[in-house]
């Protein structure tokens, strides 16, 4: 079952690259007493991903923080190594927080997991992204179109906040 508005986020946990070190965090962590835009994306350095829809998360990321919001976070079924080595290309370390889903553990349990091996690419996130207060999706925009993020890009966070 896909998530919906009104839902609380399941609990797993994901991983981010801290230096030379790999942390652990939980979705207690990152979501309890906060509110928090989570996007999700197919992969790191893809087309779509890394052309469009980041870029418009860290253009207008002051105006997202502005209407109350605590964190900004991207999630990808990559391994944190991959979402380090994207947020350092991107200028995105230190401003929005890049989530490994390495194994698809959230994804699935969210119900947004899709096969891509037909390309390769195995495991992946569909393209979608939500507003989180307190671990509660208050809420979520799935890209309906492939290749596209206007559903669930920053624009469409923005008016939602």
């Amino acid at each position: 079952m896909t998530i919906s508005v009104g839902d609380t986020l399941p609990f797993a946990h994901f991983f981010v690259k801290a230096g030379s070190e790999i942390d652990r965090l939980s979705t207690d962590d990152i979501f309890s007493n906060r509110k928090v835009v989570l996007f999700g994306v197919p992969g790191a350095f893809t087309p779509t991903c890394h052309a469009d829809h980041l870029p418009g998360y860290l253009e207008h990321l002051d105006t997202i923080k502005s209407k109350g919001v605590d964190e900004v976070a991207v999630i990808s079924v990559n391994d944190p190594h991959v979402m380090d080595a994207w947020a350092k290309a991107t200028g995105g370390k230190g401003k929005i927080l890049f989530l490994s889903d390495g194994n698809a553990d959230f994804t699935r349990a969210i119900g947004l997991d899709m096969d891509v091996a037909v390309v390769g690419m195995g495991t992946r996130s569909q393209r979608y992204s939500m507003i989180v207060e307190n671990g509660v999706v208050t809420q979520f925009n799935l890209e309906e179109v492939g290749g596209q993020a206007i559903l669930s890009g920053a624009a469409a966070i923005m008016g939602q906040l």
